[in-house]
């Protein structure tokens, strides 16, 4: 059996450096590459032949639009709408990213700490730009809970802080670690149903199928979940929870 962590290994396609820095092109970069390009070309399909009565394509647009829409509202208030581009572009990069690992010989983007941990820092870093931008120094009010006693605020601003500083760890390492586990058991389940003997290889290979299944599941969840904690984060700096 191969070494199923072997496909998660990123090797340079076309060396490059600047300044010292590798800026080497591999998989995952080709990989953030297509799942960009099929967001564009997901909405310029949906887009492109607009009508009253929205048809297919057009209608899965519209229904995930509003629902990121009321997503962003709901966590955010009314100013959340300028959030709003945003919070789309972050879901539907992730969810594409996360679909295009499925595919057989592909490579699952989210499956790296690093492009993950990115994504968290920056959702985390514009949380405080934007709470410092409409709150200033009051800002810093979100350690305190409303209603804490005097006497309870050196055990709780200590608490909140650590709170804080945990929220792009665990952004990053909850979609890095299911997207990573998932593709791990499928590689396991792909080799057992080629070495098996053919009299039981069907049963690696239905348990194949129904873990390809439930990555399908989890390729959405995850994306989801990401999105929702980020209009999360977002909202608690614009409302000071």
């Amino acid at each position: 059996m191969e070494n199923p962590l072997e496909h998660f290994e990123l090797h340079p396609l076309i060396p490059l450096s600047l300044f010292g820095i590798d800026i080497s092109i591999n998989k995952a970069v080709v990989m953030m590459w297509i799942a960009s390009g099929l967001v564009l070309l997901f909405f310029s399909v949906a887009t492109k032949r607009r009508s009253l009565v929205p048809r297919r394509v057009q209608n899965l647009a519209e229904m995930a639009v509003e629902f990121l829409r009321g997503l962003v509202v709901e966590n955010m208030g009314p100013l959340g709408h300028k959030f709003f581009p945003f919070i789309a572009t972050l879901f539907f990069f992730v969810l594409f990213a996360n679909l295009l690992g499925l595919i057989p010989g592909a490579y699952t983007v989210t499956s790296q700490l690093m492009v993950t941990g990115f994504f968290a820092l920056v959702v985390y870093g514009l949380s405080l730009v934007v709470g410092f931008a409409l709150h200033g120094l009051h800002f810093f009010t979100i350690l305190a809970p409303a209603g804490t006693p005097g006497w309870l605020l050196p055990l709780m601003v200590p608490i909140e802080i650590i709170s804080q500083l945990a929220r792009p760890v665990t952004l990053a390492v909850r979609l890095f670690a299911n997207m990573t586990a998932g593709h791990i058991i499928l590689i396991v389940l792909f080799s057992l149903m080629m070495t098996a003997p053919v009299y039981i290889g069907w049963m690696p290979f239905g348990f194949t199928v129904a873990i390809y299944g439930l990555e399908l599941f989890v390729a959405f969840i995850q994306a989801y979940i990401f999105t929702i904690l980020a209009c999360v984060y977002l909202g608690d700096a614009v409302k000071l929870h």
